[in-house]
């Protein structure tokens, strides 16, 4: 005699593969959260000049959770050229993203947020920048690609001394 098999049965049966469901990462929206770009010696900064000058870039991530899945991966970028006095152009970026992350095991979620969540913002926020400081006047800055896994292990580093330090 044939088994007959109720849609409840399927359902539970099926439920174990659902779990075991792989990682995965969301991109849900990405924004521009703050920009400034300031050329305060126009129109005398745009002069050829015999030295590149200096140019000091920083770049930082920050992350708040907006629920259990779903965070906010903030990628601030600061960069200027220049000397003291002699500044030529300061750009302040802050390149906002929301992700969800599903099945992902917990040890995985720190460097999914500060790691990859960033890596997939970045190219978005160096074009940003690059276009600011071409339509400033400039040469448009392309900064480098970043290594976000050296910044999360120095991250981590930094938390681990201070923890101890506070111990």
């Amino acid at each position: 005699m044939a088994k007959k098999t109720t849609k409840k049965k399927k359902e539970e049966a099926a439920a174990p593969e659902a779990t075991g469901a792989a990682p995965s990462i969301s991109v849900m929206a990405q924004y521009i959260k703050d920009l400034s770009f300031e050329n305060p010696h126009a129109p005398q900064s745009l002069r050829p000049r015999e030295n590149a000058p200096e140019i000091n870039i920083n770049i930082n991530v920050n992350a708040n959770p907006l629920s259990e899945t779903d965070f906010e991966v903030e990628l601030k970028m600061d960069a200027n050229a220049g000397e003291g006095a002699d500044t030529m152009f300061n750009i302040e970026l802050t390149y906002g993203g929301v992700f969800r992350l599903q099945d992902m095991p917990q040890e995985a979620i720190a460097p999914a947020i500060l790691i990859e969540c960033p890596r997939m913002l970045f190219p978005f926020a160096r074009q940003i920048i690059a276009e600011a400081t071409r339509n400033g006047g400039f040469p448009p800055l392309m900064i480098d690609p970043v290594d976000f896994a050296q910044l999360f292990q120095q991250r981590m580093a930094e938390e681990q001394v201070k923890s101890q330090m506070d111990s």
